[in-house]
């Protein structure tokens, strides 16, 4: 089960998802997909994304599938390590879909891995994470466990 009042507060708070555009959906326990659909203020080059705007989409989509596998224990979680394989160029008007599942869950540490394929279906991107959970009242000054 997930928990919908702590996923609800991230996403309200997440203030760097919202400024790249990303677009969530949570599939189910411990698996999201995000969207985003590369804009002008996402380059650094006039045609070729910034690395770390598909860095940031694969760091967003990891964490999220490691939260909504331990938001039940009323927990969240922060990036512990980050591995990017950038394997195409990302351009201007690309629509990136990042998929994300857990790998393996132990008490506090998770194992997280994602792909980013672009609207054609080409993989640009491969990713790895480990992320520790931790209690959401620590990162929710409003969150009350039920």
């Amino acid at each position: 089960m997930i928990d919908e009042q702590l996923l609800n507060l991230y996403k309200a708070s997440n203030n760097f998802g919202k400024l790249l555009d990303m677009d969530l959906e949570i599939i189910k326990k411990g698996e999201v997909q995000y969207q985003l659909h590369i804009q002008e203020k996402h380059l650094a080059t006039p045609i070729a994304a910034h690395g770390g705007v598909v860095a940031a989409l694969i760091d967003g989509t990891l964490g999220v599938a490691a939260l909504s596998q331990v938001s039940h224990n009323h927990q969240v979680v922060s990036t512990v390590e980050l591995k990017v394989n950038f394997l195409q160029p990302v351009v201007l008007g690309d629509v990136l879909h990042a998929e994300g599942k857990v790998i393996h869950a132990g008490k506090r540490l998770l194992y997280v891995e994602a792909s980013v394929q672009n609207q054609k279906g080409t993989l640009v991107a491969k990713a790895s994470g480990t992320f520790n959970a931790y209690p959401a009242a620590k990162a929710f000054n409003d969150y009350k466990s039920k």
